[in-house]
C-alpha cells in the first residue's frame, strides 16, 4: 500500500476541525470509520477534496409493511434511520447530503448511488437540480432476488445504480479496458472480452459475506468491487456517507492502494465493518509474509 500523503491530511483535517462531536470509530493507514450523522461528517471535509463517492440512502421504507426473507414473511421495518418523514421532507434530506457530496467531490470526481423505485426518482431529479452531469443508469439485476410474497406486482428483482459526474467538462475516469477484459464470472450476462454493458447480473450477499452478521440493504462485495474498479485509480479517497455493512470500504481493501472513509449512524454496523476489514487485513498479511 503506498502512503497517501493527502488521506493522512483530510482525517487529520477532520479531527483538527472537530466541532460537532464527530467521533473516529475505527482508523487505519487507509480506511477510517464515523460513528456520526454523514452531513456533520461531509460539512468538515474541504472543498473538492474526494475523487469517489458511493452512496446507498435510506429508502425510507419501514412503514410496519411486510417482506420476504429467506422464505419466510418478515417485517419492512429495518430502522428509524429508515423511517419516511414525508414526500417533501424525504426531498429536503436527500438533497442536503446530495449538496454536501458535491461541494467534496474533485471536478472529474464522480458519485454512484444505489436504490430502487421508492427513492431512485427523486435522486436523479435532484441530481440534475444540483447540476450533476449523470453519466448512466445501471440495472443491478438479482437472479436470486426474493418473491413477492402479495402476488399482485411482478416480483422486485432490480436495484438501479445512478453513475454523475460533479463538473459536465472535467475527464472522469472510466476504467473501459478492465470493464470490457475482466473477469467477472458472477455475471452470467457479461460476455467475454466485449464491452461491459448497462445491466449487470450480480447475486446478492453470499453466507461468507454475512459471517460477522448483515445489514438489511447490504451489497454484495462482487458489485461494489467493479464499481471501484471501474471508476478509480491508486490512491484515490472514497466515502461512502452510508456505510452500513462496510461493502464500499472492504471493497477498497480487496482492490488494494484505495482509501476510504465510511460514516453510519449506527455503531453496531460500523462494528461489523472493523471485523469485516481485519479479516481480509489478516489475511492479505499472510500473503504478504
Amino acid at each position: 500500500m503506498t502512503k497517501n500523503i493527502a488521506y493522512e491530511q483530510l482525517i487529520q483535517h477532520i479531527s483538527n476541525n472537530n466541532k460537532k462531536n464527530i467521533y473516529q470509530y475505527f482508523t487505519t493507514s487507509d480506511f477510517c470509520l464515523y460513528n456520526n450523522n454523514c452531513i456533520d461528517v461531509m460539512s468538515i471535509l474541504p472543498d473538492n477534496s474526494i475523487d469517489m463517492i458511493f452512496a446507498d440512502p435510506p429508502y425510507l421504507l419501514s412503514n410496519d409493511g411486510i417482506t420476504c426473507h429467506s422464505g419466510k414473511m418478515v417485517s419492512v421495518n429495518k430502522g428509524i434511520w429508515d423511517k419516511s418523514n414525508g414526500f417533501y421532507k424525504d426531498i429536503l434530506f436527500h438533497e442536503s447530503w446530495l449538496s454536501e457530496c458535491r461541494r467534496i467531490l474533485k471536478p472529474e470526481g464522480t458519485i454512484w448511488i444505489s436504490g430502487t423505485m421508492h427513492n431512485i426518482y427523486q435522486i436523479g431529479f435532484l441530481l440534475q437540480k444540483l447540476n450533476f452531469h449523470i453519466l448512466n443508469d445501471i440495472i443491478w439485476f438479482k437472479p436470486n432476488a426474493a418473491p413477492n410474497l402479495a402476488c399482485t406486482t411482478f416480483a422486485h428483482s432490480h436495484e438501479t445504480l445512478l453513475w454523475a459526474r460533479k463538473d459536465k467538462k472535467a475527464r472522469h475516469i472510466f476504467n473501459y479496458e478492465k470493464m470490457k477484459t475482466g473477469n467477472f464470472p458472477e455475471d452470467k450476462m457479461k460476455i467475454p472480452d466485449k464491452q461491459m454493458r448497462s445491466v449487470w447480473s450480480i447475486p446478492t450477499p453470499t453466507a461468507d459475506e454475512k459471517e460477522f452478521g448483515k445489514h438489511p440493504t447490504q451489497k454484495p462485495i462482487a458489485l461494489l468491487k467493479r464499481i471501484i474498479l471501474s471508476s478509480t485509480k491508486d490512491n484515490d479517497i472514497i466515502l461512502d456517507p452510508f456505510n452500513g455493512g462496510g461493502t464500499t470500504g472492504i471493497g477498497c481493501k480487496l482492490i488494494g492502494n484505495r482509501n476510504y472513509i465510511g460514516i453510519d449512524i449506527c455503531s453496531e454496523y460500523l462494528e461489523l465493518t472493523k471485523k469485516r476489514y481485519n479479516k481480509i487485513n489478516n489475511k492479505l498479511k499472510l500473503f504478504e509474509e
